[in-house]
């Protein structure tokens, strides 16, 4: 009887940590899971940075979205907002020479905060440039010397992508905050942090957005991409878009809840906002702005009503999610033509990776007819996310941005945001990511972007199997 007693007290005593637990995990906020309308704009640009083999052997590399960047910031006069995931020199054990992207970064931004005293810049980025708190930036440290606010997003007030782990988490760990202490050797790159930087971490989620807004004297632009401000990862593939008009409005609403969020007031502008028009002249292209599960929606509804005449191209650093795998399985047998780019998930800043989630969800999709390519990385990453989707009616839809097509990444647990452009076939950004997308999938007499499926072929039930558990569960880091 006594060990009855003891055993129940035992599991009400475990039901009630549960309890208190889950009913401390956050849902996201409001003001997030934003899908804007359709918005007119007359001046998109379509950048991609691309790392290649040449015919000699040799690795090359070609980059233009932060020469774009760096442009813009230059042009900007009253107003910066810049939210990146990755901003440091972190490069893990990559051996190479790598562009010094943060402290290019910094200098800019600082220099014209010089130039123009009275101009708001505004950062905003995440907990994992300073290790969850267990060591100091310098460039944080630098920017806020110059009067620019850095804001670093409260993680825990989103939602938990690992809830089992994260449920031990807020309950052990979270009380007791963090200290900078030389404790465990930091997982990104130099220095030691503290061992309660790693349990953080380890609840894997992220502000993963990677977005500039800035006035160019009278008007505004914006700019959303694929890639990070982060030295390790100046060689990787990845690909941005910048437009004008009335989105650039939608995309500062949907930063500045990032803001509120954090309790940041949001500046007063010199040239407001709502001052934003539509294109005086003829627009061919329509904007939209979408973030966390908008992102998914929108791509779903462009799957699902995908037929016979229509072509879906995807260039993809990670593949796992299981609505949109079967929409594209779907797509398939609707008749619609089908195309892929993956990452082998092969390379991670000097480490090797597993192959997950990629090579398990490519078995699974080649079995189908899907064709499918892998990028040829050589300890880069093709970081690319991006899909294409051109229908018979000779209009054409792009979805890019951060978002790679993951759980973590589309069920309202990272913060992310997409573009999604809509036009005729024969625009401009339109056929830039179309010749991109058709020189990985073939290459060129000397340049070597992608390899034929069987190169990393792995229909290993195992890693399927894994991929599925750490997708469900959120114990991944993808």
């Amino acid at each position: 009887m006594d060990s009855f007693r003891t055993l129940s007290a035992l599991l009400l005593m475990t039901a009630v940590v549960v309890f208190i637990g889950y009913s401390m995990m956050p849902s996201l906020p409001t003001g997030f899971a934003f899908a804007g309308p359709f918005r007119p704009a007359s001046h998109l640009q379509f950048f991609h940075d691309d790392t290649w083999v040449d015919d000699q052997g040799q690795r090359q590399v070609s980059q233009t979205i932060f020469d774009e960047v760096f442009r813009l910031i230059e042009g900007a006069q009253h107003f910066l907002l810049i939210d990146m995931f990755l901003y440091n020199d972190f490069q893990g054990q990559t051996p190479e020479h790598t562009r010094p992207l943060a402290a290019e970064l910094t200098q800019r931004l600082i220099a014209q905060q010089q130039r123009f005293p009275k101009m708001t810049i505004i950062v905003i980025t995440d907990p994992i440039n300073t290790v969850y708190d267990g060591l100091s930036s310098p460039y944080f440290e630098a920017l806020r010397d110059q009067g620019i606010t850095v804001v670093i997003s409260d993680l825990d007030l989103l939602p938990d992508s690992n809830p089992v782990y994260s449920l031990f988490w807020r309950l052990l760990i979270k009380p007791f905050g963090n200290r900078q202490v030389q404790t465990l050797p930091n997982p990104f790159g130099a220095g030691r942090v503290s061992a309660r930087s790693w349990l953080r971490m380890i609840n894997f989620k992220a502000n993963h957005r990677k977005v500039l807004i800035a006035d160019q004297g009278n008007s505004y632009v914006g700019l959303v991409t694929s890639g990070n401000p982060h030295d390790g990862s100046s060689a990787h593939r990845n690909v941005a878009l910048r437009f004008d008009g009335p989105a650039v409005e939608d995309l500062w609403r949907s930063e500045a809840a990032i803001l509120a969020l954090q309790g940041v007031t949001p500046p007063v502008f010199s040239t407001p906002f709502s001052n934003v028009q539509s294109p005086t002249v003829s627009h061919t292209i329509d904007v939209r702005i979408l973030t966390e599960r908008e992102i998914k929606q929108a791509l779903l509804d462009q799957l699902d009503s995908s037929q016979l005449g229509d072509a879906i191209d995807m260039i993809m650093f990670y593949l796992a999610d299981r609505q949109i795998i079967s929409a594209l399985k779907a797509a398939l047998r609707r008749g619609a033509k089908l195309r892929l780019i993956l990452d082998p998930n092969k390379d991670a800043f000097g480490f090797n990776k597993n192959g997950i989630p990629n090579r398990p969800v490519a078995a699974e999709l080649a079995e189908t007819g899907i064709p499918i390519r892998w990028c040829d990385t050589h300890g880069e990453q093709c970081h690319v996310k991006m899909i294409l989707l051109h229908h018979k009616n000779s209009t054409s839809d792009i979805i890019l941005g951060s978002a790679n097509l993951t759980r973590r990444n589309l069920d309202n647990l990272n913060l992310e945001t997409d573009v999604q452009i809509h036009g005729p076939q024969t625009s401009l950004p339109v056929q830039e990511a179309v010749k991109m997308f058709e020189t990985y999938w073939h290459n060129t007499p000397n340049r070597q972007f992608t390899v034929a499926f069987e190169r990393y072929q792995e229909p290993s039930r195992f890693k399927y199997w894994l991929y599925r558990f750490q997708e469900a569960t959120g114990m991944s880091a993808f």
